[in-house]
């Protein structure tokens, strides 16, 4: 891809300005706080003048979210937008009166690797503002929670392995394909996607993280989807070689088996089956699709 011009970055920063602005429209929401910085950078979008804008656009995004056993709790997100964005991430703090500071160091760099991760080159105002609302008062008593549970939790969390079997109405998209074995190698997780219609995932590893990809996966939006089937192992001690030991497969990837049809979505189920013969897997075959493979 080429490299995105100043002009071409300064026009997708108001038009994403633009479109928080009509997405919530009241102050109390989102608010600019340099009026004169976004009037500079609409001018130098607009080719008015030539001269790059000595500051940044600089704004508060205002975020709602609910707190299990108590009411709403309010987040404020004090945004900055570098110059060079969305070729660079934006600058975002997020605070609340009920975040200790540790809490909120914590928070910010969880976001900041979410952002990382997620949203290189492409405005990420909305997603941004979406994660915070998904995951930010899970901080809220966080250290509390997690002082009192972590000896125990280490141990559990270490000593299970778990397998799950995701079956899917269809799995076409492409950003969707990419994030299955995107979010799967961040997770340490192995196993296969068959995209098509139907659409098959396998991912093996640690309980905690199979359990982090499925929240993630059916957050998307589906036709329909559903755990198929799940597998866990406690295991002895829970060391890598141990989990490495339970792995049916070496890594996660995507298998197309002969795909056939107008599309090229249908895929040749009876190959599915030799290769899940292969892994020591062919009773699954029958829970998927409700027939003997052969």
């Amino acid at each position: 891809t080429t490299e995105m011009t100043n002009q071409e970055e300064a026009e997708i920063q108001i038009s994403e300005l633009d479109l928080l602005a009509s997405m919530f429209p009241y102050e109390e929401e989102f608010a600019v706080t340099d009026q004169l910085a976004l009037a500079e950078l609409k001018r130098y979008a607009e080719n008015e003048s030539a001269e790059v804008p000595s500051s940044k656009v600089e704004f508060i995004l205002n975020v709602k979210a609910e707190v299990p056993n108590a009411s709403m709790v309010e987040f404020s997100m004090a945004c900055a937008l570098p110059f060079k964005y969305p070729t660079v991430l934006p600058e975002i703090t997020v605070r609340s009166s009920l975040l200790s500071r540790s809490q909120q160091i914590h928070l910010n760099s969880d976001l900041k690797t979410y952002l990382v991760q997620n949203c290189s080159g492409e405005p990420c105002m909305l997603s941004a503002r979406e994660w915070v609302k998904d995951h930010a008062a899970d901080y809220i008593d966080k250290e509390l929670s997690s002082s009192m549970t972590t000896s125990g939790a280490m141990k559990s969390e270490v000593t299970m392995f778990t397998r799950l079997w995701i079956y899917s109405h269809h799995i076409y998209n492409k950003q969707k394909r990419k994030n299955i074995i995107d979010w799967a190698k961040e997770l340490s997780l192995s196993g296969f996607c068959m995209p098509g219609k139907p659409g098959v995932v396998c991912v093996e590893g640690l309980q905690s993280s199979c359990e982090e990809f499925w929240s993630r996966v059916r957050r998307l939006t589906w036709k329909r989807i559903l755990i198929r089937h799940r597998e866990d192992v406690s295991l002895e001690g829970g060391g890598h070689a141990e989990i490495q030991n339970q792995r049916k497969f070496s890594t996660l990837e995507e298998k197309c088996f002969d795909a056939h049809g107008a599309r090229r979505n249908h895929m040749n189920l009876g190959q599915l089956y030799h290769f899940l013969e292969e892994k020591g897997c062919a009773d699954i075959f029958q829970m998927y699709f409700g027939v003997e493979g052969h």
